[in-house]
């Protein structure tokens, strides 16, 4: 009986005859009231896993949804197929809000939407405990994790649900989660017991493509004239300032660009966004924000112009190519400096410890699969666990396979030096013995006694990083201690250290910064030519010292400043890239530094491009 009646709800509203992935388990699962963790693909039909139990359960759904777009999109989707559902979010007047929740009470709704600061917000948890609560959907669950790949803070006070609906069923569905982050999300939901469904993360007609950083307009330009000349795509970027740039560039030489930021008027976003979904060929360059939960199946490519902070973030991001199944594109550039910045950002957060060092893990696996010699979507498929699959023969690596070299000894050393040292280390010290510092750690451990110390001091520390999240993402190296990210080896290891193994690495271009032996640290790392605008902005911070009667260093040390110079912030995204800047304190002085960093610039000679030397 009841598999007649969800056959029927997905043919006569939704127009499918058959069920995808692993839909139909999922949807009995919640059916059978359990808690459920979904892990499914961009365009693998995760929406539907919530949806047709709305359809068939007596009261309401709610779905915790994070964007008031996709939310509105969600709605008006299920309109048009004849099914009941609204949203409450901030975008309704108070009139309107009445109007929907009297509709709610009177049994006229299957589905509402509602933001994670809405529903726990006291007045509408009030207002459901009044009504007939089926199930609760948490869309974009990854959200919810603290090793998640949008750290959300809201999104982590969800398992707050269960206290106020205890008895009702919740289903958490993300295209993206590893197995530590699907771990942390149920424990952050209290989710009891939960069945955990995951779908194959392999979306075959996608052509991943990553290049190293030489020209990036130049090489946008020729990527989509070469293979998407006619086509819909997105181009993500880091910061607004980059994306309105990039728009400007791409228009310019001919591409139908609009850019698309949090920094728009609400005219201009939803203008752009209605163009792209009725405009049959348009780029959008945004930042990370756009795209999520988009609906436009013909997406023919996503191009990144800088580094996503992870392999989820890249996954879900380059997931919103080719939702119709048919062959798209995602292609990427990057250059070691999109890490310098990444770090940065990160270490100025105020994110705890633990996150960030998690964080910083995920960084190193991204920039592990750009290093990659092997196939790209082998990578990325074992990344999440799934294993057994054969080169693609479709991403650039398989179609065009680099030149690699024999890197088995180097690994060996590296291994060793892990072994000698008790492995109870991070990345920092093992690289630090291997090149022979003798740094005090080095010293006070007499680690400089031991045989592998200084067996690799005639490479630069970029190579020994790069040999080693090589060795950790193809799991021959593990970590053993994830607060202080200490390596150990395993039993994959040995493959390597008995040499029965051979490992081939990716030929990379390492760049180190030539310097003077005689400059010091400090001078080099102070060194800019920008000596009148490191005065102006001492002054500054000299002059609100006083006022706020604290000592300058206090407002900012001279290595900020210095760092201010050398960086040229020129809006708040990139200012908190400065040594030292936190929220708290773009907030507090982030307009006056940045005016006179941009009154200084004013006089500067003018630079062609979209980048800055």
């Amino acid at each position: 009986m009841r598999e007649q009646k969800l056959l029927k709800i997905l043919k006569e509203t939704f127009g499918y005859t058959t069920f995808r992935f692993e839909q139909h388990k999922i949807i009995n699962a919640v059916l059978d009231g359990k808690d459920t963790l979904a892990i499914m693909p961009t365009g693998g039909g995760k929406s539907l896993c919530y949806q047709i139990p709305a359809l068939y359960l007596n009261g309401v759904t709610l779905v915790v949804s994070p964007l008031i777009s996709l939310m509105q999109d969600q709605v008006m989707n299920l309109m048009e197929v004849g099914v009941k559902a609204v949203f409450l979010n901030s975008s309704l007047s108070y009139q309107d809000a009445q109007k929907t929740k009297e509709k709610i009470k009177k049994g006229k709704v299957k589905l509402v939407y509602v933001s994670p600061e809405g529903i726990l917000s006291g007045h509408l948890a009030d207002f459901f405990k009044e009504v007939e609560i089926s199930l609760i959907a948490i869309d974009e669950a990854h959200c919810v994790s603290q090793w998640g790949h949008e750290f959300r803070k809201d999104y982590t006070r969800l398992g707050e649900l269960k206290d106020l609906f205890p008895d009702v069923p919740l289903i958490a569905l993300t295209a993206t989660a590893d197995a530590k982050t699907r771990t942390d999300i149920s424990e952050q939901l209290r989710m009891k017991s939960p069945e955990v469904f995951i779908s194959s993360f392999d979306r075959p007609n996608i052509n991943y493509m990553i290049q190293d950083r030489e020209d990036e307009l130049k090489q946008l330009d020729k990527f989509i004239k070469t293979y998407h000349p006619n086509d819909t795509g997105i181009v993500y970027c880091l910061s607004r300032d980059k994306v309105e740039r990039v728009a400007v560039a791409l228009k310019k030489i001919g591409h139908p660009a609009v850019p698309y930021h949090a920094g728009l008027s609400k005219e201009e976003r939803t203008q752009n966004q209605e163009r792209f979904n009725v405009d049959e060929r348009i780029i959008v360059v945004a930042t990370i924000a756009f795209g999520m939960g988009i609906d436009r199946p013909d997406v023919r490519f996503v191009a990144h112009l800088d580094l996503p902070k992870s392999i989820e973030s890249y996954y879900q991001e380059t997931g919103r190519a080719g939702r119709d199944g048919l062959p798209s594109t995602a292609w990427m550039i990057y250059g070691l400096q999109d890490v310098v910045k990444l770090s940065q950002m990160l270490a100025t957060t105020m994110a705890d410890e633990s996150y960030k060092k998690v964080a910083r893990h995920k960084l190193d696996c991204m920039l592990a699969l750009c290093e990659a010699a092997s196939c790209r979507r082998q990578f990325l498929l074992a990344y999440f666990g799934e294993t057994g699959k054969e080169n693609c023969n479709y991403c650039d690596t398989c179609l065009s396979p680099p030149v690699v070299w024999d890197a088995t000894v180097d690994a060996q050393k590296i291994m060793s030096a892990i072994y000698r040292t008790q492995q109870i280390y991070g990345a920092g010290h093992v690289i630090d013995v291997i090149r022979g510092s003798k740094s005090s750690k080095v010293l006070e451990r007499k680690h400089d006694e031991l045989s592998v110390f200084g067996i690799g001091k005639d490479r630069p520390r970029e190579h020994w990083d790069i040999i080693l999240r090589q060795l950790m993402n193809l799991n021959y190296v593990s970590i053993k201690d994830w607060e202080y990210r200490s390596l150990c080896l395993n039993k994959k290891s040995l493959e390597i250290l008995k040499g029965g193994q051979k490992l081939e690495l990716r030929k990379q271009k390492i760049v180190i910064k030539k310097s003077d032996k005689k400059e010091t640290s400090k001078t080099r790392e102070v060194k800019h030519d920008h000596h009148d605008l490191f005065s102006a902005l001492r002054d500054l911070r000299n002059n609100l010292a006083k006022e706020k009667k604290l000592p300058s260093y206090i407002i900012f040390n001279d290595k900020s400043l210095h760092d201010m110079c050398r960086l040229m912030p020129r809006n708040g995204d990139e200012f908190l890239m400065v040594h030292g800047v936190g929220q708290n304190k773009l907030e507090y002085y982030g307009d006056l530094f940045l005016k006179v960093i941009q009154e200084f610039s004013r006089n500067q000679p003018k630079r062609d491009g979209i980048g800055r030397t």
